[in-house]
């Protein structure tokens, strides 16, 4: 991956309901960012369902620098009703939504999950690093913008 040539400006969207296993996905992508050379901001959001609307609120700002790309962080883990199946389905969705209408270059790094010990597997470092492998993504996203000529 290319850095480009100034330093891209990242919204990290961190729903920690999940703290622990959150403050893994936020490091991982923390660590990435630093590597990329990128300037970041976070905003902790209520939880997954409310990542949309925050990434969407971030690009409305007034006065101040816009975002470059946007990571969507959170874990959500199956319980005994069928909440599990909205929040997963409707946050990805509406990312996406937003991604494809909005021409926003969004990590995705939000767990859908049966249990902790699938999400630790794909949260931490050593293991799958999701929140590293979203933070790559946004910022391969900015520069396939880039490449076509999209602000």
């Amino acid at each position: 991956m290319t850095v480009p040539d100034s330093s891209p400006y990242i919204l990290i969207a961190d729903a920690p309901y999940y703290q622990d296993i959150s403050a893994e996905l936020r490091t991982a992508a923390i660590a990435e960012l630093d590597r990329a050379g990128c300037d970041y901001d976070i905003v902790e959001v209520p939880g997954t369902f409310e990542l949309p609307v925050t990434i969407k609120l971030a690009t409305q700002r007034q006065g101040r620098r816009a975002f470059d790309g946007f990571i969507a962080l959170g874990v959500v883990i199956r319980g005994e009703t069928t909440h599990y199946d909205y929040v997963c389905t409707e946050s990805a969705r509406k990312l996406q939504d937003l991604a494809v209408a909005e021409n926003l270059a969004i990590g995705y790094g939000i767990l859908t999950v049966e249990n902790q010990e699938q999400a630790w597997a794909r949260a931490r470092r050593s293991e799958k690093n999701r929140g590293a492998a979203a933070a790559r993504a946004c910022l391969e996203m900015i520069q396939i913008k880039k490449r076509f000529g999209v602000r």
